[in-house]
């Protein structure tokens, strides 16, 4: 029954995986987000010349800056889409990718600083140009910091037995389904709520919040096939990072970005020490 379950929910994984990295695909997303782009600024325009109402949504439309916001928000959900399939790869692949997902979420709110600024005087818009530019090289050094974990990382197998190295990537294929069933539903909630009342909830730390829950059922489901220690202390590290970078998308202005800079550096340290154990260690002792 289990080898059912795990068979059938990899094939659906692999036929949603095999359309959304479709060349297809990836076209029609990428002019998807060009055309609404451009329409926004367009809607903008004509919303702030008095020529239009979008009714509730006067208040976001005026800002000629608007645009900007709803293609990053756009771009930031299909990031989140892909994370869902990097899942099964690797966590430390997952890891990274949220800390991408992270980095981007820091320049949208570079962006959005930048809508606050008027005349680029500094007496009358230092506040936002500072948040700007703390935002800015924030997520600049969590991308520099994620390059140098992803030129240091060395994957190996779970075990060196293949059947239980298929099992446990299955069974992340399926974990990954029940993500992205959440994915939609969340993307449902936040839809009707931006419908009836204007209000884009943007539930990016839902979603960090059920990931953690996932990346545990992963260091769970890692124990069935090795009690390795050095293994399993790396994926509940990564749950940690997981951790940190929920607590950055919660807490103030400075705070969010601090958290997610030490959620890379511990990625990073985490990575460099695993690297340096794993040239050190026995290959036998490293796979029991």
């Amino acid at each position: 029954m289990d080898a059912f379950i795990l068979n059938f929910s990899e094939n659906i994984f692999n036929k949603l995986k095999s359309i959304w990295e479709n060349s297809i695909t990836n076209k029609i997303v990428s002019i998807s987000l060009v055309v609404i782009f451009v329409a926004s600024i367009i809607v903008s325009y004509l919303d702030r010349s008095n020529l239009i109402s979008m009714g509730s949504w006067d208040e976001y439309f005026s800002n000629p800056f608007f645009a900007i916001e709803i293609s990053f928000t756009l771009l930031l959900i299909i990031e989140l889409l892909s994370l869902i399939f990097v899942l099964p790869k690797s966590v430390s692949k997952s890891v990274g990718k949220q800390l991408e997902l992270l980095s981007l979420i820091f320049i949208r709110a570079a962006f959005k600083e930048f809508s606050h600024i008027t005349d680029f005087s500094w007496d009358l818009n230092s506040a936002p140009i500072i948040n700007m530019l703390f935002y800015a090289f924030g997520a600049l050094t969590i991308f520099v910091l994620m390059g140098f974990s992803y030129k240091l990382q060395l994957h190996t197998p779970l075990t060196n037995i293949e059947d239980d190295n298929k099992k446990f990537i299955q069974s992340k294929k399926l974990l990954a389904l029940f993500l992205f069933i959440a994915f939609i539903i969340i993307g449902i909630y936040d839809l009707e709520e931006l419908i009836s009342t204007g209000n884009y909830l943007h539930s990016f730390h839902t979603f960090y919040t059920i990931l953690i829950f996932s990346d545990i059922t992963i260091v769970l489901i890692a124990l069935r096939y090795t009690l390795n220690y050095y293994k399993i202390f790396r994926y509940s590290a990564f749950v940690v990072a997981t951790i940190f970078i929920r607590i950055a998308l919660s807490t103030k202005p400075y705070y969010d970005v601090i958290m997610g800079i030490i959620s890379a550096v511990f990625v990073l340290f985490l990575t460099l020490t695993y690297n340096y154990f794993l040239k050190n260690i026995p290959k036998n002792k490293l796979e029991q």
